[in-house]
């Protein structure tokens, strides 16, 4: 009663009538005690965003690292190859100092014998829900991490089916997800190959070691897309991954490195097709 009380006052005081029925709707979601539903809708964050986001982003950041270190230990001892990669990808981050302990406090408690990856995907799911482009991003850095070796093992990609069901994402899109990252894997490892025999030819060399079914699965895309197709999958890609975007929904802006590198890819094998067309 007292929410739907008070927060009719306080919307007639800054909204006259509009605010008054806003404070009514809001006051009752919490004489309700919906305030989860309504934390997972937006609440307050959805006009006063500030303090949500540094909430979130301390979870998003605690609990990739966690995944991670589990997904490092998937074969039942810590994969070195996967150290060096976290420790690389705390590097490519940016991470020093207490950032960084604190993302390797979180990496080795993701390695502990006691570790819930489900309690910590529950609770990531439950502060990024309809947040699905950082759901998104989420997994496709887990799976980066199970790449670090240059192959998926059976265990690790029974963990990330894991990941992927814990979040909330489809099996079907888990695959579509999988596909595409492997195809970004190729393109970059093509790009690190090219850049050390200085086979650059020219100011795209981004570009020049990619090839047109590659470029289109980067894309998420199959042999015979037009170019309408290409288009607006290359537009929804993007706006996925727009880096400010992601960021003011919650991703740590340590993290906003790897949305742009995504963006570059992505950007890449569209110019590459336009190009091939």
């Amino acid at each position: 009663m007292w929410g739907k009380v008070l927060g009719a006052c306080f919307g007639f005081m800054f909204g006259r009538f509009f605010g008054l029925f806003l404070g009514l709707f809001i006051g009752h979601l919490f004489d309700k005690s919906l305030k989860q539903d309504f934390d997972n809708a937006g609440g307050f964050r959805g006009f006063f965003n500030n303090d949500g986001v540094s909430e979130r982003q301390a979870l998003f950041f605690s609990s990739c690292f966690a995944v991670m270190g589990h997904i490092a230990k998937s074969n039942g001892r810590v994969n070195e190859l996967h150290i060096r990669a976290a420790t690389a990808f705390m590097e490519e981050m940016g991470l020093t100092g207490e950032d960084k302990r604190e993302a390797q406090l979180a990496f080795n408690a993701g390695k502990a014998d006691d570790f819930s990856m489900s309690a910590t995907l529950r609770e990531f799911r439950e502060h990024f829900a309809g947040r699905f482009d950082l759901i998104q991003l989420f997994l496709e850095i887990q799976i980066q991490m199970a790449f670090s070796d240059g192959h998926l093992a059976a265990q690790e990609k029974t963990l990330l089916e894991q990941v992927a069901k814990g979040l909330g994402v489809s099996k079907t899109h888990f695959s579509f997800i999988l596909k595409r990252y492997q195809a970004e894997f190729a393109f970059r490892q093509q790009q690190h190959k090219f850049h050390q025999q200085h086979q650059q030819r020219t100011s795209g060399g981004a570009s020049s070691g990619m090839g047109r079914a590659q470029a289109l699965h980067i894309l998420g895309l199959e042999e015979g897309a037009d170019a309408a197709t290409i288009k607006k999958a290359y537009r929804k890609l993007m706006a996925q991954h727009h880096p400010d975007k992601l960021v003011s929904q919650g991703l740590p802006e340590h993290m906003m490195r790897l949305a742009q590198k995504k963006s570059q890819d992505i950007q890449a094998a569209y110019e590459y097709l336009k190009k091939a067309a």
